[in-house]
C-alpha cells in the first residue's frame, strides 16, 4: 500500500478527532451567549416589589395608579409608616419604598441588597415626584462597604470560587481516575478547603469586601465549593469528557446568571428569576449578603440551600463509587495507555476552558 493511501485514513481520523473536540467549545459559545445575553442584556422589572408609604385613601389611590401604569413590571404594596418600610427593605422584601410628601418626597432603598434594583426603583419613582414639581430625596438604609461601592464584589467572589472548584473537577476526575472514589472524595475535601481559604482571603485582607464576619464567609465558601466538587467528581464517572460542558452549564451558565450578584430576580425574566430561589450560586451570594449587611435575615434558608447541593454531591459520589466498583474492568496495557492519553487531553482542555 502506498504512503499516500495510508496517509488519507490518518488525515480523516485526525480531522474527525479535532472536529469531535470542537463540539464542546462551540456548544459553550452557544450556551454562554444564550445564558448571559438572555439574563443580562435587557434587565427589566418583573413583579419587582415596591411600596408606597402612608395610610388613607390618597396613598391607596397613588399605589393603584402606579400599579395600573406599570402592569406586571411592579408588585406595588402599601406600608403604614416609614419604620415598616425600613424593616421591609432590610428584610429584602421590597426593592424600594416611596414616601409621599408635599414638600420633600423620599425614596428609601438598600443598595447593599442590589445596586441595580435600587437604581431601577429610583428611575420608577423620580417621575412620580416630578409630577409634584419636587426633587426626589433618596435615602440608603443599607449602603455597601466603601471598598465595594456597587455591591457587586460578591459576584466576582462567586466567579473566583466557582472557577477554582469546577476547574479542579477536571483534574480530580481525569488525572485522578486511577484512584478509588474514596481517595478522590478525600481530595475533594482538601481542595474545597483550599478554594474556600483563597476566597476568604480575596474577600477579606486582599480586597476588603468583608469588614467583619469573615469566618462565616469562609464557611459558606467551603459549603459552596465542596458541593460543586463532589457533584463534578461524581458526574465524571458517567460523563467523562462531557463533564466540563455539564459543569459549565450548571455552575456558570445557569449559576452566575441566577445568583443575584448583578441583577436580582425582580429584574430578570421568570426563568432566571425562578432558579434564583434554589440554585447554589444564589445561596452563596444571598447568604453572604444576609450575613454581612442584613443582620442574618434569611441566612438559614441560604445555608440550607448550600447544604442541599452538598448532599446532592455526596449522593453523586456515592452512586459513582458503587458503579465503579461493579463495572471497572482490569485494563490491558494498550487500553490503559489510550485512557491515560484521553484523560490528559480532557484535563488540559477542561482547565484551559
Amino acid at each position: 500500500m502506498s504512503a499516500t493511501a495510508e496517509s488519507a485514513p490518518r488525515l480523516r481520523d485526525a480531522l474527525r478527532h479535532v472536529l469531535l473536540h470542537l463540539v464542546t467549545p462551540l456548544l459553550m459559545c452557544l450556551g454562554m451567549g444564550l445564558a448571559y445575553m438572555g439574563a443580562f442584556v435587557t434587565p427589566e422589572p418583573n413583579d419587582m416589589p415596591v411600596a408606597v408609604v402612608g395610610s388613607g385613601q390618597q396613598t391607596q389611590v397613588l399605589a393603584q395608579s402606579i400599579k395600573d401604569k406599570a402592569g406586571d413590571a411592579l408588585d406595588v404594596r402599601t406600608l403604614a409608616d416609614r419604620e415598616q418600610a425600613v424593616d421591609a427593605l432590610t428584610s429584602l422584601d421590597i426593592a424600594g419604598a416611596y414616601v409621599p410628601d408635599a414638600k420633600s418626597p423620599e425614596l428609601i432603598v438598600a443598595t447593599a441588597g442590589s445596586d441595580m434594583s435600587a437604581t431601577a426603583a429610583q428611575k420608577l419613582f423620580t417621575p412620580v415626584a416630578a409630577k409634584q414639581g419636587l426633587p426626589l430625596k433618596v435615602t440608603d438604609v443599607a449602603p455597601p462597604v466603601e471598598d465595594d461601592p456597587t455591591g457587586q464584589g460578591l459576584f466576582f467572589l462567586l466567579v473566583a470560587v466557582s472557577i477554582g472548584s469546577y476547574a479542579s473537577v477536571a483534574v480530580l476526575g481525569a488525572a485522578g481516575a486511577g484512584l478509588r472514589m474514596r481517595a478522590r472524595a478525600g481530595l475533594v475535601v482538601g481542595v474545597s478547603f483550599a478554594v474556600s481559604l483563597i476566597g476568604a482571603a480575596l474577600a477579606g485582607p486582599i480586597f476588603h469586601l468583608v469588614h467583619q464576619g469573615l469566618w462565616g464567609v469562609w464557611a459558606m465558601a467551603w459549603l459552596y465549593a465542596a458541593g460543586i466538587l463532589f457533584i463534578g467528581v461524581g458526574l465524571h464517572t458517567f460523563l467523562k469528557r462531557w463533564t466540563t460542558l455539564t459543569m459549565m452549564v450548571l455552575f456558570v451558565m445557569l449559576n452566575f446568571t441566577t445568583s443575584g450578584g448583578l441583577f436580582r430576580p425582580e429584574l430578570q425574566n421568570g426563568f432566571f428569576g425562578s432558579l434564583h430561589a434554589f440554585w447554589n450560586g444564589a445561596g452563596f451570594v444571598e447568604g453572604i449578603r444576609s450575613h454581612l449587611d442584613f443582620g442574618g435575615h434569611g441566612l438559614g434558608q441560604h445555608v440550607w440551600t448550600l447544604a442541599g447541593w452538598l448532599v446532592l454531591g455526596l449522593l453523586a459520589v456515592g452512586v459513582a463509587g458503587l458503579w465503579e466498583r461493579r463495572e471497572r474492568p482490569v485494563p490491558d496495557a494498550a487500553v490503559s495507555a489510550r485512557d491515560t492519553e484521553a484523560q490528559e487531553e480532557e484535563m488540559e482542555e477542561s482547565v484551559a476552558v
